[in-house]
């Protein structure tokens, strides 16, 4: 027997690696993602299968990955399935589901008070067992098995910074939506003579991942994207961390006791494809776990709050049983 492991890149990857180390085994795996610098470091090491990118409501995208998930369940001939989306769960799912396949999708740690698209979808696909994140919205047709939130609480030991602030800023992976807002907002706060800089006394020293945000116009030498591995060093040794509201962003932020200001995208202004990062981040607020405002309200008291503040590990987490 073994499992297929099955997440799009970004926060939806970063949750299943984590959660999968939950999983009670049940023989080898494969995983399958897409390609990208965050993908390669994360699965290092292990049995990945890339695939093409399946965007978000895209019918074609996901039509194209029946011929891998037959290939896949021929040549591999696994026993289960395990998701946390997003499209590319429609893509495989499904059709595993209707062939056997134990499946499990579980929705995203961002859905705090409702399932996603990709979650309303597969409710009615049968076959499929699914799982939220928040015991709030838990019941008979969506189970609650833990979180990867429950690893952390904060932690009230002031950090004192180093002779240089070092900040890490980050937008995420995303392809398709950038976040000016943010960037422009936080250029001047972070400058060498910027707000940060005079409050503090101390030098700042900046890494911007901006992904596929445009830059030009600021005076900021930026990185569109960085290995997983590398990110996570880099936020691991910042004194602050500065990122869009995105799962993975702040589990990587979480993971290294960093407490993180987090900014949430607007899908109004085209930020992202809906608001829950909203609901992520104001979720986190409440346990404590990070600092959020929106780009317009940002200012440099938020980033001290940030700044002298951290997270550490909570107990061992139970592990993630998965239903019969």
């Amino acid at each position: 027997m073994s499992t297929l492991f099955l997440a799009t890149t970004g926060g939806h990857l970063e949750q299943l690696v984590s959660l999968a180390a939950r999983v009670p085994e049940e023989g080898p795996a494969v995983w399958v993602t897409h390609e990208n610098e965050q993908s390669r470091a994360l699965l290092a090491g292990r049995d990945t299968v890339f695939v093409p990118y399946v965007r978000v409501g895209e019918v074609g995208d996901v039509a194209r990955c029946v011929p891998t998930a037959r290939r896949l369940l021929r040549t591999r001939s696994f026993t289960r399935a395990v998701s946390t989306g997003s499209g590319i769960a429609l893509g495989y799912l499904p059709f595993l589901a209707a062939r056997g396949v134990a499946c499990h999708y579980i929705e995203s740690a961002a859905r705090v008070s409702a399932p996603s698209r990709t979650g309303r979808v597969l409710h009615h696909v049968p076959g499929i067992r699914r799982y939220t994140q928040h015991a709030g919205w838990a019941g008979r047709r969506w189970a609650y098995r833990g979180s990867v939130l429950d690893s952390y609480e904060p932690d009230s030991r002031t950090r004192p910074p180093g002779d240089v602030l070092r900040v890490v800023v980050t937008v995420g992976t995303a392809a398709e939506f950038p976040f000016g807002r943010l960037v422009d907002r936080l250029a001047p706060l972070l400058a060498p003579d910027g707000e940060l800089a005079r409050a503090t006394g101390r030098p700042v020293d900046v890494l911007w991942q901006t992904g596929c945000t445009p830059i030009d116009h600021l005076p900021v030498a930026a990185r569109p994207f960085l290995p997983g591995d590398e990110l996570a060093e880099q936020v691991a040794r910042a004194d602050l961390v500065v990122s869009h509201a995105g799962v993975g962003s702040a589990l990587t932020a979480l993971a290294a006791g960093r407490r993180p200001l987090l900014v949430a995208r607007s899908a109004a202004l085209g930020e992202a494809g809906d608001d829950h990062q909203t609901q992520l981040a104001t979720s986190l607020a409440r346990r404590g776990l990070a600092v959020h405002r929106s780009p317009e309200d940002l200012t440099v008291e938020d980033l001290l709050e940030a700044l002298t503040s951290g997270v550490r590990r909570s107990d061992t987490p139970l592990p993630f049983e998965l239903l019969p």
